[in-house]
């Protein structure tokens, strides 16, 4: 398949295709409008106090790693979130909070990210603030008031070691500038006394700093502490209407792609000429557009609107059929269908007309005599036809011909329907009443009843030296189609080609827009278009024309056929 054919199956579908976006997306905006708002709360935990050691060790940072995805699971199990449920007073099952709170490590880091989802911000908030208490309280972090006076007693007499080892040193330092300055034998021996004095009581100091810092790190690796505590957000991170909506249109636009497709393979009738030149595996002598709806007369283009795009494909359908019979004179031309209602009379009758106008003499015969339609499509009356003239004789025939406001086609009616209408067409009369009229005629059109339905005209096809077989886009069937083709060889005729009848605009590609210009001049044109027709000129030849030659009239534009 091209990329033409794709693009035609989303043309065709396009409606599907917007239908199913607008749907899924009001759907998704209008659902996220009355889906209630989430509000998000985070707190930020940190396992170990290896950033407030000068020189942590690398066991100490893998450690409290390890540790922080041991909390991350911890704080969604039972012992946690009962714990928070109990502290803030909520009779909530625990079940429900789980599914309101996750947990992460910060990749790399020590940190334990706790988030809390709900309705309320504040109630987030204290969820998460809880939540992350509560972890703490199982942890060997010992927070209690009286561990927590205890480690604030080490941090102050550290703190009294540190000033006193800092003031000792700088006033060793004052007494080696005494003893070089100095020149008494006394005062020199006073200032070494109490520099010794002094590097005593330094190193003392220096040891009890040295446990009392061992004291206070024991066990800080597992060790849990608030680094940010939950704020209290106004925003909401869900619903998202906007990122809902475009998901949802996405969605709905490949669904509908995908259905469009779907549906176009499943679909075996006929819809475009390269289609139908594979299934039949013959040329396909002309495409005819969508005709109007109306009466029968009305339909008969080829006449009231000569210059219409349809009659143009008529005219280029003769003359596939005058090329395809070259090598044998067409004299007996027969137009069927594989199934009913597929336009085949409408094709004979214009096609009739077209092959009249080129100066061919031309006789129409309506052979389907269970459901005539020519004296309908031409207004003529039915009394006496085909069925007359096969049962009284060829003396009859002058009789049943009837004249047409179509110079040189004449038309031969079905006449009074029979009750075996193959028995009659597949006669020794019909034989001898087709011989007799090649001689009144160029050329006899026979409009026959449809193959798939009845013998007639397979009956008659080896008595004709051609046939066209009428498909109608988008209604006939391959398989149909197949066992159509296969009847008619089956039986000995010759086929020439077929015509693809109501062929949709998409379809028909470039073929409409080359006879665009050629367009029915009753017809009111627009803005450029209808300046160029006023002049004589049509909108697609004044595209070509030279700035100095645009202004000039066109006579002969006028009188183009």
């Amino acid at each position: 398949m091209e990329l033409r054919q794709y693009l035609n199956i989303v043309r065709k579908w396009w409606w599907l295709i917007i239908a199913s976006i607008v749907i899924a997306s009001s759907a998704a905006y209008f659902g996220t409008r009355v889906v209630p708002r989430t509000y998000a709360s985070r707190v930020t935990l940190m396992v170990g106090q290896a950033l407030q050691n000068p020189n942590p060790s690398q066991n100490e940072l893998f450690t409290g790693q390890a540790l922080a995805q041991s909390y991350s699971d911890l704080v969604r199990r039972q012992p946690v979130l009962q714990g928070t449920l109990t502290a803030l007073g909520l009779n909530w099952d625990v079940g429900t909070l789980q599914q309101m709170v996750s947990s992460r490590v910060v990749a790399g880091t020590q940190l334990l990210e706790i988030t809390v989802l709900d309705t309320d911000p504040a109630r987030a908030q204290a969820l998460a603030n809880e939540v992350g208490h509560q972890a703490i309280l199982l942890s060997p972090s010992d927070p209690d008031l009286g561990q927590a006076d205890q480690r604030q007693f080490i941090l102050d007499q550290l703190s009294d070691l540190k000033t006193n080892i800092q003031r000792a040193l700088t006033e060793n330092t004052q007494l080696d500038e005494v003893i070089s300055n100095t020149i008494s034998a006394s005062q020199v021996q006073a200032a070494r006394d109490r520099q010794a004095v002094l590097r005593t009581q330094v190193s003392a100091w220096q040891n009890t700093y040295a446990q009392l810092l061992s004291s206070l790190q024991r066990n800080t690796t597992n060790y849990l502490s608030v680094v940010e505590p939950a704020q209290q957000s106004n925003i909401p991170v869900a619903p998202k209407p906007l990122e809902n909506t475009l998901i949802a249109a996405f969605i709905g636009l490949v669904l509908s792609v995908t259905g469009a497709f779907i549906i176009e393979y499943m679909d075996d009738t006929i819809k475009t000429p390269e289609t139908a030149r594979q299934v039949f595996n013959l040329a396909v002598l002309g495409t005819i557009g969508q005709m109007e709806n109306g009466d029968y007369p009305s339909k008969l283009v080829t006449a009231h609107q000569p210059r219409s795009p349809i009659s143009e494909s008529f005219r280029i359908l003769r003359t596939n059929l005058q090329f395809s019979a070259v090598d044998t004179p067409l004299g007996a031309l027969m137009v069927t269908s594989t199934s009913p209602s597929e336009g085949k009379s409408l094709i004979a009758a214009n096609l009739a007309v077209v092959m009249a106008q080129s100066g061919k003499h031309v006789i129409l015969v309506d052979a389907d005599l269970r459901r005539p339609t020519q004296h309908r499509i031409f207004d003529l009356k039915n009394n006496t036809g085909l069925t007359n003239v096969l049962l009284d004789g060829p003396a009859r025939l002058a009789d049943a011909l009837q004249l047409t406001s179509i110079e040189n086609l004449r038309v031969l009616t079905a006449g009074s329907i029979p009750p075996n209408p193959s028995e009659l067409v597949g006669s020794a009369r019909m034989a001898e009443f087709i011989q007799g009229l090649r001689a009144q005629a160029d050329l006899i059109i026979f409009d026959t009843p449809p193959i798939m339905v009845v013998s007639d005209a397979t009956v008659l096809s080896p008595r004709v030296d051609g046939i066209l077989i009428v498909v109608n886009s988008g209604q006939t069937r391959r398989p149909i189609a197949q066992r159509a083709e296969n009847t008619l060889k089956a039986a000995g005729a010759r086929l020439l080609g077929i015509s693809l009848n109501r062929l949709a605009v998409r379809d028909a590609g470039y073929y409409y827009d080359y006879y665009y210009a050629e367009r029915d001049e009753n017809k009111p044109r627009r803005g450029v278009a209808r300046w160029f027709s006023r002049n004589g000129h049509s909108a697609k030849a004044a595209r070509g024309l030279p700035k100095d030659e645009v202004a000039k009239p066109n006579p002969a534009a006028a009188e183009k056929v």
